[in-house]
């Protein structure tokens, strides 16, 4: 090494030892977990994602599942909600149709899925997330922005040692795995994070990000989907490497707004900054049907079901809606949505299925669904939730019994007592 040659910054992964990049082990543990990078201990913005997080649960909870492909998903007519990697070698994907699924991977073990349980999960991983710094913008049920920009003084370390601490934390504490990526913005962080999976650290700093990008298909910018991707290749544009050699006015030209970010993006530049987690805007349920539905008293038993369920998550977190939206998706796979907005919020099962019972009926005209799904949005605290109404002297009647019926079950289980509805 010259004078002018400067040691990339490393350090082991397993001690968090600082370490010489170019020593095949740690010198104080002996790991060849080695993490190197020019700007290790420069960049701040992270993106953590949980390894096949519903599959990695159940294999965690049953070792017997530990070395068999596993799909979470079920029924002929469902969708893989996720599947484990051994699935994955098989072609397995997630929103892959489950007969699909099936006919790759025959010998998978299939298990629905509890989302319970995953919900429990991912409250532990985001209290952790919490004890590092408080902008976290959580993106999904197993996945976030961190930015810990400012945070090394606190922690007596880079973002670097704290992200691999944390993710041997979740590992020895929780019994699953995550993917980091590291970067100086998003875009590229979120990128990083798929680069190794599983149980991946991997970085991307302002030096190399455009060598990175360049020979990566186009569709790794966020936003381009199937149909601008079909029509940028149409014109002779498949890899990131060729929209950073066009002019930000030709990409506007040909791809409006969208040209923008391709122009910034495939650059490695991205201004959006990690926004704090913001309040759930709708919350919903629904079930593809084993066979397509045409008759409205069989759809409305199901929506019954899905009513009392939506109804138990809002009133375990306290809130109410004023909006109800129906959900149903044709044999076709046409999706339509209808919805109402009430003078009142509520959280009562009895009322959204009512709503629900009303918007459906109109849509039963012939038309056979595979699917149906009822959500709420617009919420409120549920102190101002369900009051009564001089014009329906019923309703108060029903959201007395409801409320009665909610202390049975929660002393004495939730099938201690149900409506017929439920069964007929």
């Amino acid at each position: 090494m010259t004078d002018n040659d400067q040691a990339t910054p490393s350090f082991c992964k397993d001690c968090l030892t600082d370490t010489d990049e170019h020593q095949l082990k740690c010198k104080e543990c002996g790991s060849p977990r080695i993490l190197s990078h020019p700007e290790l201990h420069t960049l701040t913005i992270a993106h953590i994602d949980c390894d096949a997080f519903y599959a990695s649960i159940e294999k965690r909870d049953n070792p017997d599942l530990d070395a068999k492909p596993l799909i979470i998903g079920g029924g002929k007519r469902g969708v893989v909600s996720t599947c484990c990697y051994i699935a994955r070698t098989y072609g397995v994907r997630s929103a892959m149709p489950m007969f699909q699924a099936n006919k790759l991977c025959p010998n998978a073990v299939v298990l629905k899925p509890n989302m319970d349980k995953y919900a429990a999960v991912s409250k532990q991983i985001r209290e952790i997330f919490t004890s590092l710094t408080p902008s976290i913008e959580p993106i999904s049920i197993d996945e976030a922005f961190i930015d810990l920009t400012g945070t090394a003084k606190l922690h007596g370390m880079s973002a670097a040692k704290v992200l691999n601490q944390t993710a041997t934390r979740i590992k020895n504490e929780i019994g699953i795995t995550v993917s980091i990526g590291l970067s100086y913005n998003k875009f590229l962080a979120k990128l990083a994070s798929d680069l190794n999976k599983p149980d991946g650290f991997s970085i991307i700093g302002k030096s190399d990000a455009k060598t990175i990008l360049a020979p990566m298909p186009i569709n790794k910018i966020w936003g381009v989907g199937k149909v601008l991707n079909a029509k940028m290749k149409r014109a002779g544009i498949s890899q990131i490497g060729q929209l950073q050699k066009m002019d930000l006015k030709k990409l506007i030209r040909d791809y409006g707004s969208m040209g923008e970010r391709l122009y910034y993006f495939s650059r490695g530049e991205d201004r959006r900054t990690v926004t704090k987690e913001t309040t759930v805007k709708s919350v919903s349920n629904e079930i593809t049907l084993d066979q397509d539905v045409a008759d409205y008293n069989t759809l409305k038993k199901h929506l019954w079901a899905l009513s009392e369920k939506l109804s138990g998550r809002l009133k375990d977190k306290h809130i109410s809606a004023k909006t109800i939206t129906l959900k149903l998706k044709t044999a076709n796979f046409r999706t339509v949505t209808r919805a109402v907005t009430l003078d009142d919020s509520t959280q009562m099962a009895e009322i959204i299925y009512e709503h629900g019972k009303s918007l459906l009926k109109k849509e039963c005209n012939g038309l056979e669904y595979r699917l149906i799904g009822i959500g709420v949005s617009k919420f409120i605290d549920e102190s101002f939730s369900d009051l009564p109404d001089l014009l329906d002297p019923d309703k108060e009647i029903k959201i007395k019994t409801e409320k009665a019926i909610d202390k049975i079950r929660e002393k004495f289980g939730k099938d201690i007592i149900n409506k017929g509805r439920k069964f007929t």
